[in-house]
């Protein structure tokens, strides 16, 4: 059965990018919907305002409102508009800003004010650009220089891991692991709490390995077996053994989200890092 889809209307008096990331966070929550995310930024008049709102069709789509407005005259009429049209509407900002009164006992100043750029972000850029670098056994860099190393056979999901976490403010280094063809050598010298291992249930290897040979038409890889299921049972079996030969636990990403299998990573390496530095 089709679902009506939902369209989410971000107002602000800025870019509106605050609110676009909850609404996709609140979004992802729904994933049988189809969730549209349509910005009306820069929303600074009553005018600008009531165009906005002109330009939602309530009666033809499921229409919510997220709102990041500090003026607070524009705050009550945007407000006001979503009670006139009964529109679900979520006042991202007040929540917050109520919060900080309360903690300082001074009212906001209510001055629209661009979010700078904090530091976190540039560590972040620093970060996926390292994991770029060092995607699938291409070291740009020294492996010392990671904060995470994962391990594992092809198509593992090794690399959209590496990504995310680089994302997430993690330098990582994602490698390969080739029956017969040695790891690098500094993987060995390598704390071994930054190596996190990657393996994955080999019939669903297979799958992905198979689409990936029908979508570059290679015959050459199905040959040296690299589809094959007995052979990816074999390979899986000495990768591990290499993987405990690295003293590194090892996570099955079978079943996993990205956001989750980021989050077992990160708490593994936490964790082992606090033990191995004697925290």
């Amino acid at each position: 059965m089709s679902r009506t889809p939902i369209e989410v209307h971000i107002i602000a008096d800025s870019t509106g990018d605050t609110a676009a990331r909850v609404a996709r966070a609140a979004a992802a929550q729904y994933a049988g919907y189809d969730v549209r995310i349509i910005r009306h930024p820069r929303q600074t008049s009553a005018d600008g305002l009531h165009d906005a709102f002109g330009r939602m069709h309530a009666d033809r789509v499921r229409t919510v409102v997220f709102s990041t407005v500090v003026d607070e005259a524009l705050r009550h009429l945007v407000a006001q508009l979503c009670t006139e049209r009964s529109l679900p509407h979520a006042d991202l900002l007040e929540p917050a800003v109520t919060a900080l009164t309360t903690a300082t006992g001074q009212d906001p100043e209510r001055v629209i004010r661009p979010v700078g750029v904090s530091e976190d972000y540039f560590k972040r850029v620093q970060a996926m650009e390292f994991s770029i670098a060092n995607d699938d056994g291409k070291l740009s860099n020294h492996l010392r220089e990671a904060d995470i190393v994962l391990v594992g056979v092809s198509r593992s999901g090794k690399t959209p891991l590496s990504m995310y976490l680089g994302y997430l403010g993690f330098k990582t280094a994602n490698i390969p692991l080739v029956p017969g063809i040695d790891p690098p050598a500094e993987l060995r010298t390598l704390e071994r709490w930054k190596i996190v291992g990657l393996t994955i249930d080999p019939e669903r290897l297979q799958l992905i390995r198979g689409r990936r040979v029908r979508a570059m038409g290679s015959a050459a890889v199905h040959r040296d077996g690299y589809s094959d299921l007995a052979k990816i049972f074999d390979e899986l079996d000495q990768v591990a053994q290499v993987q405990r030969s690295l003293g590194c636990p090892v996570i099955d990403t079978t079943e996993l989200a990205l956001e989750e299998a980021a989050g077992r990573v990160i708490e593994l390496v936490e964790r082992r890092k606090e033990s191995a530095q004697g925290g």
